[in-house]
């Protein structure tokens, strides 16, 4: 793989912008989208109302729906104006419904499912070669809204305060769990939400350390745990972030009216910016529901 795609991908993405009717709107909505934020001890949680994505919040991942849709990640299937820039077995979209000022979908080449422990090293080469940007993974069950589909995602690194909090919380709100030739692990506490991080110059280290993670949290089940996953690469390190999941989405999203809240964690909400498709939850959302979903919603 080449490793200097950072400045490739952003001319790319400008074109794409030129010749895509459809992602130049949406992008250019991003600008006037209404933001909140609310504080907590030493970080915030931040608030997007994203009409936008109503897309994905409201998407039906269950096996009939899956089944019965054609995959939108498979090449075959791409609007004609998608184009996309290959990076290995995987190729870089900029992804039409952005949450991010630059967001990109990067799909497997082939039509294979959603996990992560084969292709976690995958994931980690993509983090290194699109150093400008944070790389990210929805496991199938808590925010992929293409299951069936191998992909990570990528956007611009400023815009997820999981990055920040944790360089800012790092000497006071984390306790190293872990710590072996070549990385550290630490836990991040009191962060309302439970996040383990791998720091590392070393992949294989990292397999090693990450395959004993998904075979803890993996318990007596079959299925992949319920996980996301932020990958950043900085000044030669890996900064690995796994946030255990419990549940997928929150009684909010399908309570009744007054109360129905349309937040669907994923990487994004699970990271500190929960997207909110409509107006009037924009308005209702408080400090206490951000409280109330993080609980739900993390390990």
């Amino acid at each position: 793989m080449n490793n200097n795609l950072n400045s490739d991908i952003k001319s790319f993405f400008k074109e794409q912008l030129s010749n895509w009717e459809l992602a130049r709107k949406n992008y250019e909505g991003l600008k006037t989208i209404q933001t909140k934020s609310f504080d907590f001890d030493g970080y915030q949680v931040k608030v997007q109302f994203n009409p936008a994505r109503i897309v994905s919040s409201a998407a039906k991942v269950d096996a009939k729906t899956i089944a019965e849709r054609k995959c939108f990640l498979c090449l075959a299937n791409l609007p004609a104006e998608q184009k996309g820039i290959p990076v290995g077995d995987y190729i870089v979209l900029v992804n039409p419904f952005p949450i991010f000022p630059e967001h990109f979908t990067i799909p497997h080449k082939e039509h294979i499912p959603q996990k992560i422990l084969p292709y976690f090293a995958d994931l980690m080469i993509i983090a290194k070669i699109l150093s400008d940007y944070v790389v990210f993974y929805n496991g199938p069950r808590c925010g992929a809204s293409a299951p069936d589909h191998l992909h990570f995602q990528a956007g611009t690194k400023a815009f997820l305060p999981l990055l920040k909090d944790y360089k800012n919380l790092k000497s006071t709100h984390t306790i190293l769990i872990d710590e072996e030739d070549y990385l550290q692990i630490f836990e991040l506490k009191n962060y309302g939400r439970k996040v383990i991080c791998i720091e590392t110059d070393n992949i294989f280290s990292a397999q090693i350390a990450f395959n004993k993670l998904y075979n803890q949290y993996l318990g007596q089940g079959t299925e992949e745990p319920m996980m996301n996953i932020v990958c950043n690469y900085e000044d030669g390190i890996w900064y690995v972030f796994i946030l255990p999941r419990k549940a997928f989405r929150p009684w909010q999203f399908t309570a009744e009216v007054d109360q129905q809240l349309l937040v669907s964690p994923a990487t994004v909400e699970m990271s500190g910016v929960f997207i909110t498709p409509i107006q009037e939850h924009f308005e209702r959302i408080n400090q206490g529901d951000v409280v109330s979903i993080f609980e739900q919603a993390s390990l």
